[in-house]
């Protein structure tokens, strides 16, 4: 989700493409006032990727979007109003063929289920979510997707183990306000790796106190992780210790820079010794493994060449490159043969 100003176009839009260039599907812009709903237009006409305008309270907001080819809404039935404005953006949605995200979150429950609950539950939210759904329900609108975020991870998981039994639609997975870069990571990582392990969700935000990128990448590496995406490099790499040949976190964390660029899938092992490294690098793509005097590097499970520490990230980086040439060169082989 951006966090510019959606007021400032260019500023949003480079947030954007630099989300998409690190990998990101989907995009969701906060649209709060009609003013930014008129620019929600020209932002849309700038992007490659689809857009989810957030809104919220006011219905008009939602009609102007799908006015100017808005790719899905995120709303909350609860809060936009009464019966006819609900059924207005429905009936705009429909007409324009847009989707619809019922977006619950604990933190934003009505006020008549905090008071049933006494405080958050999986109960309460998923008894908010049904309570939408069927809101939609009644007037015959069944393209939408639902979320039922908290940032408590327990909470999250059995909300969306609940709503999974009850309901067809896809849903969109999130451990809401998880925390800084970190402590965020981690609760995301379990509540969203709990339920993709049991097969549900079809989409998922990790939201961050960062950089909206490092949601991305975040994202990206869970799923990578739970082989659910294969997009980039899979680095596998030792921890480190006093048998390492090479320093591997400053080898890494080099590497890891350097090349964000890269969308090929490849797996690359780097192993600071010989105790594992051999092993490791004959399983990946490209491996290296320390030595002495010299790190030996595996290429398709075969020692390739060694490679001595001066140089070892700018060589190293050559030959993942020249790696990835390869496979590309070789994937457009079987497209061309295909055709």
């Amino acid at each position: 989700m951006t966090n510019t100003d959606t007021l400032d176009v260019e500023a949003t839009l480079a947030q954007i493409r630099a989300l998409e260039n690190a990998g990101a599907d989907i995009v969701r812009v906060s649209v709060p006032t009609m003013d930014a709903a008129e620019t929600f237009g020209k932002i849309k006409r700038g992007s490659n990727i689809p857009l989810v305008a957030d809104i919220h309270f006011d219905y008009r907001i939602a009609l102007r979007v799908a006015e100017l080819g808005v790719d899905c809404l995120r709303i909350n039935p609860g809060n936009i109003g009464r019966e006819d404005r609900v059924q207005a953006v429905v009936s705009a949605a429909r007409d324009n063929g847009i989707p619809i995200r019922i977006g619950v979150n604990a933190g934003s429950l009505e006020k008549d289920l905090q008071k049933k609950y006494g405080e958050p539950t999986p109960a309460a939210l998923v008894e908010s979510a049904m309570r939408h759904i069927d809101h939609l329900d009644r007037l015959d609108f069944p393209d939408f997707k639902v979320s039922v975020k908290a940032s408590d991870v327990f909470m999250a998981v059995a909300a969306y183990r609940d709503l999974a039994a009850r309901i067809e639609q896809p849903l969109h997975l999130g451990i809401t306000e998880a925390g800084g870069l970190r402590s965020g990571t981690v609760k995301s990582s379990i509540g969203l790796g709990m339920l993709l392990m049991d097969g549900i969700g079809d989409t998922i935000r990790v939201s961050l106190a960062a950089d909206p990128v490092e949601e991305i990448k975040v994202g990206f590496d869970m799923l990578k992780s739970l082989r659910l995406r294969a997009k980039g490099i899979n680095f596998i790499a030792c921890p480190s210790c006093s048998r390492q040949n090479f320093d591997v976190i400053s080898t890494m964390n080099a590497l890891e820079e350097r090349l964000e660029d890269v969308m090929t899938p490849l797996d690359v092992a780097v192993i600071g010794c010989v105790v594992n490294g051999p092993g490791e690098a004959r399983e990946a793509d490209l491996g290296l493994t320390g030595g002495s005097p010299n790190n030996l590097v595996y290429i398709d499970g075969k020692p390739a060449s060694k490679l001595r520490n001066e140089h070892l990230v700018d060589d190293l980086e050559e030959l993942i490159r020249q790696k990835v040439r390869e496979k590309e060169a070789a994937q457009d082989d079987v497209i061309v043969r295909q055709n």
